[in-house]
């Protein structure tokens, strides 16, 4: 902000006035010596103050304003300046500017460590934004931060309450998403909600200074691809929706002949390879269900409630050297009316402690009965 004095030697008038800009936040006139009939000429989105001895006396909001000792109250009673005259004073004059500065950027110079509250991996956090402020409260501004610098811009500002701001947004992370069960996969949909309660919890700081803070916003919370506690989040995550999809008992069950069939492929594995690779499916099967038990049962049923339907039971056939399924009895009903498998195809359905043939689980024996059944329509050409 730039000050002007201005003389008229024919009319004794002194002009005090400072043009507005958006750097700088205070500006103290460069001249002491004032007299009654100055004008002060006060800017919109300006407060002009007069200051003696560190002390702040009468305000002035925009508009111009010849000075007289009945408007400078507070300080006529100090120094008993003489009612109409053109009697010299000294004080100074500082003005407070109040306009709006928007484009105050904001970022982590490093990663927040921060625990995701779905899957337990501590994953690095970096987060970026912007926010604006102005000087809601000009006099306390003076009192409580200027002190005696003349100058006080937008950077110093941002400088004095960086660290305040990081600090608090690493709290407010952290317990937005232990409070709200929130991944940090899936934290950047929660930005403006984000966005507004840091802005609240921020102004308590900022207001004890005569500072507001406006439209404090989150632009982006990400973490870094490429980082291996990421790599594990993402896995934990894909694992955790094929359970919530496939159901828990399937999920472990597949699992349980992944292993095995791998455990069979191994050269000179022979049935010791088949046998170690089917206990550590049921043991792989069994640690999946314990880790993410949790996870799938986020909002537990009340205790009283209906018990669950019974679920139709899932059916899994051996077929050209690879377990499928699971089918539904409609499923394999057909496939045997079909001819696509026989009364010999190996099958396993829950409770069975090993694989059978068809044709000896009950619910299937009607159907390779003795019955002749028609060929397969022949295409024709």
């Amino acid at each position: 902000m730039a000050a002007e004095t201005q003389y008229n030697n024919m009319a004794l008038i002194d002009v005090v006035k400072c043009d507005v800009n958006d750097k700088e936040f205070v500006y103290k006139f460069p001249s002491d010596d004032l007299r009654l009939g100055t004008q002060l000429v006060v800017y919109p989105a300006q407060t002009a103050f007069f200051v003696k001895g560190g002390a702040v006396y009468d305000g002035f909001q925009a508009g111009t304003h010849t000075l007289k000792s009945s408007n400078i109250p507070l300080l006529n009673k100090l120094i008993n300046l003489p009612f109409g005259s053109v009697s010299p004073f000294k004080a100074e004059v500082w003005f407070i500017n109040q306009i709006s500065k928007l484009d105050i950027k904001w970022g982590t110079p490093s990663p927040i460590q921060l625990e995701d509250p779905r899957y337990g991996v501590i994953v690095p956090v970096r987060a970026f934004g912007q926010y604006g402020i102005r000087i809601k409260e000009p006099r306390t501004f003076l009192e409580t931060l200027i002190g005696n610098m003349t100058s006080f811009t937008a950077e110093k500002i941002d400088q004095y309450f960086k660290g305040k701001i990081l600090a608090q947004l690493s709290s407010l992370i952290s317990r937005k998403i232990a409070k709200e069960n929130i991944s940090v996969l899936d934290i950047n949909v929660h930005l403006v909600e984000m966005s507004e309660d840091s802005n609240e919890k921020l102004n308590v700081t900022f207001n004890k200074y005569g500072i507001e803070i406006i439209e404090f916003s989150y632009v982006s919370i990400n973490v870094p691809q490429d980082d291996p506690s990421i790599i594990k989040l993402k896995e934990a995550k894909d694992i955790a929706a094929r359970m919530k999809i496939a159901g828990k008992d399937v999920y472990q069950m597949e699992r349980s002949f992944d292993v095995m069939q791998t455990a069979a492929k191994n050269e000179g594995g022979g049935m010791v390879n088949l046998g170690a690779g089917l206990g550590a499916g049921m043991g792989i099967g069994t640690q999946m269900g314990g880790m993410f038990a949790n996870t799938l049962n986020t909002n537990p049923a009340p205790a009283a409630v209906p018990p669950p339907m019974p679920q139709a039971t899932s059916y899994f056939l051996y077929l050209n050297g690879q377990q499928q399924g699971g089918f539904d009895f409609q499923t394999v009903a057909s496939f045997i009316a079909q001819r696509q498998i026989t009364s010999d195809t190996m099958a396993w359905k829950q409770g069975l402690p090993s694989w059978v043939k068809l044709s000896d689980l009950q619910e299937f024996t009607n159907l390779f009965g003795g019955q002749q059944m028609p060929p397969p329509i022949p295409n024709i050409t």
